[in-house]
Formats: C-alpha cells, sequence, structure tokens
C-alpha cells in the first residue's frame, strides 16, 4: 500500500493531531518497549493485544493486563521501565508523511495542536526528535488531564487552547479510543490508519 494524500474536511477551523502512530509511526518502538519490561513477569504481548490498548496511559495498561493475566505487576514500576525501554528506540522512529504533510501544509493557516496519551516527557522528546514542534507548539499531554481517550477531555483542552470550537476541529486519530474520543468531543476526525501501512512485528 502506498501513502495516499490526506484532505482535510473544508469546515475544518482548527486541527488536533494524535502523536504515537498518527503523526510519529513509533507504535513499533511502543510495542518492542513494551515486550522488554513485561518479560520479566512472564508475559508474551501479543500484538492484537498491545493494538487492542492503542492510546491507552501507561498506568491503565498495566493494571488491564493484571486483569488479562492474573498478576499483581506494580503499575508505576513497569511503567517507567517501558518508557526507559522506548526511549532506548525512539531514534529511530520516523515520521508519517502523509500527516506530516498535512502539517505542513497548514502551517500558518490553521491553528493547530498535539492531543496525546503519552506522558509529557516523551511526547516532547518526541515532537523534538522528528522536528513537529517546529510547526506545532500545543501539546496536550497525559500529565495535563483527569480522563484519558476516549474521554473527550484530551480533545476538548487542545480544542480550548487553539480557540476553536469543537465542532469546527477535525482529529487525526489511529486508535480507536481516540476516534472514540473525537467522536464523543463532536468533532470531524480521519483515521489515519486508511493513508499509510503500518507495521508492527518483532
Amino acid at each position: 500500500m502506498t501513502n495516499k494524500k490526506i484532505t482535510i474536511n473544508p469546515k475544518a477551523k482548527g486541527l488536533i493531531f494524535d502523536l504515537d502512530g498518527t503523526i510519529a509511526d513509533t507504535m513499533p518502538a511502543h510495542y518492542i518497549a513494551w515486550r522488554n519490561a513485561l518479560k520479566p513477569y512472564g508475559i508474551d504481548f501479543p500484538i492484537d493485544v498491545f493494538e487492542s490498548m492503542a492510546g491507552m496511559p501507561r498506568l491503565a495498561t498495566v493494571e488491564r493486563l493484571n486483569e488479562m493475566y492474573g498478576t499483581n505487576m506494580d503499575a508505576k514500576e513497569v511503567s517507567d521501565l517501558k518508557e526507559i525501554e522506548f526511549e532506548k528506540t525512539l531514534v529511530s522512529a520516523k515520521v508519517v508523511e502523509p500527516v506530516f504533510d498535512v502539517i505542513k501544509e497548514y502551517h500558518g493557516k490553521l491553528p493547530m495542536a498535539v492531543g496525546t496519551g503519552g506522558c509529557r516527557h516523551i511526547a516532547t522528546q518526541t515532537m523534538k526528535l522528528l522536528g513537529i514542534d517546529e510547526y506545532i507548539d500545543i501539546l496536550v499531554s497525559s500529565d495535563d488531564i483527569s480522563n484519558p481517550k476516549p474521554h473527550p477531555e484530551t480533545f476538548l483542552k487542545c480544542a480550548e487552547h487553539i480557540g476553536v470550537d469543537p465542532v469546527d476541529c477535525e482529529v487525526f486519530e489511529d486508535a480507536k479510543l481516540g476516534i472514540d474520543a473525537a467522536k464523543s468531543a463532536g468533532m470531524m476526525w480521519i483515521d489515519v490508519t486508511d493513508y499509510y501501512e503500518v507495521t508492527i512485528g518483532e
């Protein structure tokens, strides 16, 4: 599958982007990081389970895994280890070209923000590494909200920061939780996985 050009909704007055798997092709790195962090606990983390949790905060992911596998992992300890593992692989990340093309095209024309389920430290690092911060300086992370996706709080805060009514915002997402959050916020949305090939593997 070749990358296709994304056309935004002509009604959009503001653009909001998820980060991992949407602007940044970091999902393979996240998967490897989770696998490495969970190995000491004897958990084999299948791709389909990983994909079903896409967009979920780290602590909630560990808690869900405890339920699934009957384990008693310390959520903070495991999630911190996962972030350390992720930082090791972050240097190999690339931008998702069709989405980054939209950002470059509308830079200075429409207000834009990033709304991610990731922590601010890692999200900021990712944006700097890939040059996203040169185009978007508004970031709403898991550190800035009380209710993670699929709750609309992340995207509603983005809309507030860019000064655009939620109904006039278009969200770019790759995960069901994020798309559900956009719908709950009353926003337009695009599933970016229709525009590029995602390959997650060993």
